[in-house]
């Protein structure tokens, strides 16, 4: 399919119209919404019917979570979702396609890559970049897949991350705009699932089980 009808979700205004570039450039005739919110994205979804495709950020106003994945199917479960993230791949793209994402796409991509990626899904439906069927298959072969980070919820995990990484629970409220009480029962919860006292204990585990 060369052109088709799209949403860009994405709170900066630079990358929609950078997205929007590659568009006009390689479908021509396709039809491009805007949204810089999850609640906007929905507000659109609503008043438009066309829309065949969503080129979603991880990283948006109310969204942050796969559970925008599950909540956009369960209504149009039609539409495509390709996740178009900074993130990267080998710590996010697995549990955003178990939620129902047809595909992750990195913004580091070339321009080649990402006209690929938006082809692929259209045409068959999903899309996976080289480096994360590598990174699917190491993991296959080294049986990481069956590791302690897996006990974890998709917000655990993504709440896990980020402690790992050095975010102090201020940082991590402020981030995902939820309450320093709620980061503080997440951080209790996830150091219980995985039996562990500290942060420094919590970093370690994902350079093990995440590298």
């Amino acid at each position: 399919m060369s052109n088709f009808s799209v949403i860009v979700v994405d709170d900066h205004s630079v990358v929609r119209q950078g997205v929007a570039i590659t568009l006009k450039k390689h479908f021509p005739k396709s039809t491009i919404y805007y949204a810089s919110n999850f609640e906007e994205l929905l507000l659109v979804l609503s008043k438009q019917d066309d829309i065949q495709l969503i080129l979603l950020d991880i990283n948006i106003p109310g969204g942050n979570s796969p559970e925008m994945i599950t909540k956009i199917k369960k209504q149009y479960q039609d539409l495509k979702v390709l996740i178009f993230s900074g993130y990267e791949e080998k710590h996010y793209a697995i549990r955003y396609i178990q939620a129902g994402a047809n595909g992750y796409l990195n913004k580091n991509e070339e321009e080649e890559e990402i006209v690929f990626a938006l082809r692929k899904v259209m045409s068959t439906g999903k899309y996976i970049s080289t480096s994360l069927k590598d990174n699917l298959l190491e993991m296959m072969l080294d049986k990481k897949l069956a590791n302690p980070l897996d006990s974890l919820s998709s917000r655990e995990f993504e709440i896990a991350k980020m402690l790992a990484d050095g975010y102090g629970n201020l940082e991590v409220s402020t981030e995902l705009d939820i309450h320093m009480s709620t980061v503080s029962t997440y951080k209790n919860r996830i150091f219980k699932k995985l039996k562990l006292e500290n942060v420094i204990s919590l970093a370690e585990l994902f350079k093990v089980y995440s590298s």
